[in-house]
């Protein structure tokens, strides 16, 4: 807030819930995004492993889907499918609003919202480079060995696909199945 945000559109993250509670007291106009990843990976915990190619296949095509209605029928699919196992069907249903939000958006920004891996994944190095160090004498040495890994691999960031439509997005323009509506104007 202080940095210029006035507000934000969508947040995505897995099911912790601390984040949660804070961004919607924070930002309680803004949406929830569940992260795809982490959701497969619930859903595959509660699988035996032999069922997890069948799953895998079924959640991509939720994932991927083309339109919300086509992800919903993906999940009818997956719904019979598992059907023996209500915990994973479960673990898909009770937050499919919150895993379809992206929808809502341009179909170009997608790739982006699906899952929180994008924050994830330069952290990983971080966390690579500071297990390998273990120790450090100072403070300030492990705050600049972690800034570096951080310079290091902002280097190597994934462009968001078509930064003009993030403008689009502030001004609130509504979208469906990742097409903007337009309005209608009726002439007088």
């Amino acid at each position: 807030m202080r940095r210029g945000l006035k507000t934000a559109r969508l947040f995505v993250g897995d099911g912790n819930l601390g984040l949660w509670a804070a961004v919607g007291e924070i930002f309680p106009e803004a949406g929830e995004q569940l992260c795809w990843n982490h959701k497969i990976l619930n859903v595959l915990d509660c699988l035996s492993k032999k069922e997890h190619a069948k799953a895998k296949r079924h959640l991509n095509a939720m994932m991927y889907a083309e339109s919300r209605d086509q992800a919903l029928r993906e999940r009818k699919r997956f719904e019979d499918a598992f059907r023996h196992n209500p915990k994973a069907v479960r673990t898909v249903v009770e937050n499919w609003d919150r895993l379809t939000r992206y929808y809502d958006f341009p179909r170009e920004h997608w790739k982006h919202l699906r899952t929180s891996n994008v924050v994830e994944s330069p952290f990983s190095r971080v966390r690579l480079r500071t297990a390998a160090s273990r120790r450090f004498k100072s403070q300030v040495n492990a705050t600049c060995l972690i800034w570096k890994t951080m310079m290091i691999a902002e280097m190597t960031f994934r462009k968001l696909n078509a930064p003009y439509l993030v403008q689009r997005v502030a001004e609130r323009r509504n979208y469906k199945d990742g097409v903007e509506i337009q309005k209608v104007r009726v002439a007088a």
